[in-house]
């Protein structure tokens, strides 16, 4: 009879959780920032090109989506 050794990952299902929030969080930011094209090029529309929404809050979400992917990434299982 072989002795079948537990094999364990490195990441756990929280770890996955994690990242996969941290994915959903970076793709809103992204979401936010597209957009502000005008269909005549000879156009330009700097309020709606430089808007709150773009400038500010859509780099927020970016970032800290990839804090939270970061976390997921360091966290460490506590398995005993």
């Amino acid at each position: 009879m072989k002795n079948k050794e537990s094999i364990e990952f490195a990441f756990t299902k929280q770890n996955y959780i994690w990242l996969i929030i941290g994915l959903v969080i970076n793709v809103i930011g992204f979401l936010l920032m597209i957009g502000g094209g005008s269909e005549d090029y000879t156009q330009f529309n700097a309020d709606e090109l430089f808007s709150h929404r773009r400038i500010t809050l859509a780099p927020i979400f970016i970032v800290s989506g990839y804090i939270v992917m970061l976390y997921a990434i360091m966290k460490s299982s506590h398995k005993k």
